[in-house]
Order: C-alpha cells, then structure tokens, then sequence
C-alpha cells in the first residue's frame, strides 16, 4: 500500500507556437507525444478505476503505475490527447466543469489565461487591475493596489511576480462580482467580443465527451461553475458539486464511485465531507507530488505535465 502512484496533470496540449496563442502556458503536441513516449518505456499506465479496485482488495496494480489526467475540458484533449492515448491503447481520466459544456461560459480562469497570452507585457493588465481597485474601493470596501501587490505580486516556479499578481487578483484577490467585470472587460478587449463563439473552439461539448467515454476513457467531475470550493458554504459547495454531476448522468456514467478534480486544487473538511456523502470513488488534488497508494483516496497528488522527462525509446507493451 505504500507504493508510488504516479499521477499526471494536464491542462492545455496543442500545437502552441504555431497557434494564435503562443503566449499560452501548456504542453506542445509533440513534446506530449515524447512524454508517452517515456511514460510507455518507464511507467505501466492504469485507470483511476483499476487504482480504487486495487486499494478495496482488487487485482494489485503493476510496478510503477501512473494514471494520466486532464482538467478543465478542453477542445485540446479531444482533438489531440484522445487520438494519441487511442493510437497507443491508453486510458486518461478527462474532468470538464459541467458549466463549459451546456452554458459554454468562459470559465473566469481562462479569460484570465487568453488575457495575459494577449500581450507581451503584463505590466498594462496589472495596472487596469490598480485602476479598478481605485475606483471601486468605496464600493467594495477594497484595500489599496500596493497592499494587494505586498501581499499577491509574487514569482513562483511557472510565472513572473506581475503575471501572478493579474492572475491572483481575478482568481480570488477581489470581489467575485469585481474579478468577474474586470476580467470580462479585459477578455472582450483584447481577446474576443463573443466568447460564446470562443467557448466552442475552447471546450470539448457533449458529442465529444460522449465519444471519450464511448472509448473507454475515464470522465469525472470538475464541479460546475469551477469554483474555489473552500470559499464556499458547506451549502453552496454541495450544490455546486451535485449539479456537476449532471453531466455524469447524462453519459449514462454510475454515480456511484464517480470521480473529482477539486478546481484550482482547493477543497476543505467540508468538501471531503460531502464526496464522502456523495461516495466519491476517487478524488485527484493539485499538490505537485507523487501520489501513494496508501494516500487518501479523496486527496490525490498530482504531478504537473511540466515535471515529466521526455524520450524517444522505444515504448514497450502496456500491461
């Protein structure tokens, strides 16, 4: 039971440099293909599913499992993830919030992603987010620019400390309402003026994921509207989850040990409470390390993409 459990995160795969998005942050295709390649020569690939047979008393897993996740429901994973892991007869577990696929809303985590892939320089969008506090901080009740920058304007492994400043600003620095018009603003500005037409070349739809699941592939909840669980009420945070799983129903997917993707990686007592009520099967985390098999099964580490070598050896057979 105190086996390592490699699990993978994923976000964005896609042709990046050659796309209208350079500036976004995610894995290349043929840097993905390279990755399987080592995974293949290196890991034996398993399902969530086989994982939590394993840990009730199944079939134990091979040496060196890994499983392969992929958050937030892109148009990516269908057009490039599924094809590989099918040419290569593995399985990944694909966590969509449930908003993206029937509302087709731009989660405000991706406004924030194409906004800052939209230039050059982040120190502009930075400085509309100063201009914005300024005006709304009798309204809001908001502290001033520099005591948000003291607090949020820090450089970690990924970003620079005023990228992080714009992301943390319109992910949980402000207001929701506040972070919801800004970012908006700031997307149709520079990015689009119908983000209904941008959502459905972003996000997978129903038929796409219909066709994941179809093919073995794993399909699991990122709640709904994608929120920062731990903010929310007990209440608010049941609701969220329970309507996610709308999706789950209409895959015709059992309920019963459905698998989670706590969004942004945040979660509680609270949460873990209600996936315990729910009989979550299996929920996967953002902490950036290698899982145990012994872990508890609703708080998974996870590795980034960014963390995995890459090779051209000749993949061996999966077992």
């Amino acid at each position: 039971m105190n086996k390592p459990l490699t699990i993978v995160m994923y976000h964005y795969v896609r042709p990046i440099a050659s796309s209208p998005w350079p500036g976004i942050k995610g894995i290349e295709t043929a840097r993905f293909e390279r990755q399987l390649d080592h995974i293949q020569a290196n890991y034996n690939p398993v399902s969530l599913a086989r994982v939590i047979a394993a840990r009730d008393g199944g079939e134990p897993l091979p040496e060196n499992p890994l499983v392969l996740t992929f958050d937030d429901g892109y148009k990516d994973h269908y057009q490039h993830v599924f094809p590989a892991l099918l040419r290569r007869g593995l399985t990944g577990a694909f966590f969509p919030p449930t908003s993206v696929v029937y509302a087709r809303d731009i989660l405000d985590v991706n406004k924030v992603h194409f906004v800052l892939a939209s230039q050059d320089d982040p120190h502009p969008l930075g400085e509309a987010i100063d201009a914005a506090v300024l005006d709304h901080r009798e309204t809001h009740d908001l502290d001033t620019p520099e005591a948000y920058r003291a607090c949020l304007a820090k450089a970690d492994d990924f970003d620079p400390a005023e990228v992080i400043y714009v992301k943390r600003m319109l992910q949980h620095g402000l207001p929701e309402d506040l972070r919801r018009e800004i970012a908006d603003a700031l997307f149709r500005q520079f990015v689009s003026n119908d983000p209904k037409d941008f959502a459905d070349t972003l996000y997978m739809n129903r038929d796409d994921l219909a066709a994941l699941a179809a093919a073995g592939m794993e399909i699991g909840s990122h709640g709904d509207a994608h929120p920062w669980l731990n903010t929310l009420p007990a209440e608010a945070q049941r609701n969220d989850i329970e309507s996610s799983l709308r999706l789950i129903d209409d895959l015709g997917i059992a309920r019963d040990g459905f698998l989670f993707c706590y969004p942004y990686g945040a979660y509680n007592d609270d949460t873990l409470k209600i996936l315990t009520d729910l009989n979550c099967g299996a929920a996967v985390t953002s902490d950036r390390r290698v899982a145990l098999l012994s872990d508890p099964i609703l708080t998974l580490a996870r590795i980034d993409a960014v963390d995995v070598p890459e090779t051209t050896t000749t993949a061996r057979t999966v077992r």
